[in-house]
């Protein structure tokens, strides 16, 4: 039999309509072992969400699955560790026995064939502990995918770019390996820090074909912009070689810039756009966030007009 996956699945049960897709096209996987899904309420009241999940636990799928060879079963636990999004995930990677664990935001959509792509990616290469994958961005009516354009995600990847895809949906990875850093403040750059980490381990596998469905706009984080600049700084103390590669470092420069002036700080966005045009001469968040503080445009325009082309800031 093939090796068991658990999936985390943290929620504060504002979303119910999407809590109940996630579960579903978790539960939809063609994957040949046992699958588990554990269902973390952060904050909320995880009997309040059972009942939000009636229907769709007394389904004759669900129950189809059940009677087969191969086990499927949902739990609904309360975040028992830190509150925020590393303990809820931590809370659900404790709940699990499995061989492996898959993360999927309550926002987002597994699509067929997810489960099955990574594991086999993942025994493909024996020593790989981590696996991503391309996704599809949905933001409104329009969908935009976004690959990696290559099989093999390093940790020199990862700081020169955020790289999107390898989004915290799409993870799956060995049990016992890694835990989310829930120093994170705000639970911000969580599954950055861990990409990272698993990176630095051994090259991440990623599976270079959407697998997940992203939703966009409806993001508890999305204009949290203090918690953005608190996350960007942490991970800059964090990783210190975010700062070597100028590519890299004038992103993050350039995100913090643009943060501070979508909170109106004139003077910390010039300082940290002066920084981004320091480490590279093109970066372009340093002009937006320059346009974003003499108030030319808002960073919630911006920030619409590239989430419509499947990019962030």
């Amino acid at each position: 039999m093939s090796q068991s996956v658990g999936v985390v699945i943290p929620t504060r049960g504002r979303r119910p309509d999407q809590l109940r897709s996630a579960t579903r096209a978790a539960l939809s996987q063609d994957h040949s072992g046992p699958m588990e899904i554990v269902i973390v309420v952060d904050g909320g009241d995880p009997g309040l969400v059972t009942d939000q999940l009636a229907d769709l636990l007394a389904s004759r799928a669900l129950t189809a699955r059940q009677e087969e060879t191969v086990p499927r079963s949902v739990r609904v636990v309360a975040n028992r560790l830190c509150p925020g999004l590393p303990g809820a995930r931590n809370t659900g990677i404790a709940a699990l026995g499995t061989d492996l664990v898959a993360f999927c935001d309550d926002d987002d959509q597994w699509l067929p064939g997810k489960v099955a792509a990574q594991v086999a990616a993942l025994e493909a290469v024996p020593a790989a502990e981590f696996a991503s994958s391309a996704i599809e961005i949905e933001y409104g009516s329009r969908r935009v995918t976004r690959l990696a354009g290559t099989d093999l995600v390093t940790r020199a990847h990862l700081l020169r770019s955020r790289m999107v895809m390898v989004h915290s949906s799409t993870f799956l990875f060995r049990r016992g390996a890694f835990w989310v850093d829930e120093s994170a403040p705000g639970g911000q750059n969580e599954d950055w820090d861990l990409a990272l980490r698993a990176a630095a381990r051994h090259p991440i596998v990623h599976v270079d074909r959407p697998l997940v469905r992203v939703r966009w706009g409806g993001s508890l984080y999305a204009t949290r912009w203090a918690d953005r600049i608190a996350g960007l700084e942490w991970m800059l103390a964090r990783h210190s070689d975010l700062a070597v590669d100028p590519r890299g470092a004038a992103r993050v420069y350039g995100q913090l810039a643009f943060h501070h002036a979508a909170l109106g700080r004139r003077r910390e966005a010039g300082r940290w756009a002066w920084r981004a045009f320091t480490a590279r001469h093109g970066e372009p968040r340093a002009p937006i966030a320059l346009a974003v503080a003499a108030g030319l445009v808002s960073a919630q325009a911006v920030l619409s007009t590239l989430h419509h082309r499947g990019y962030g800031i």
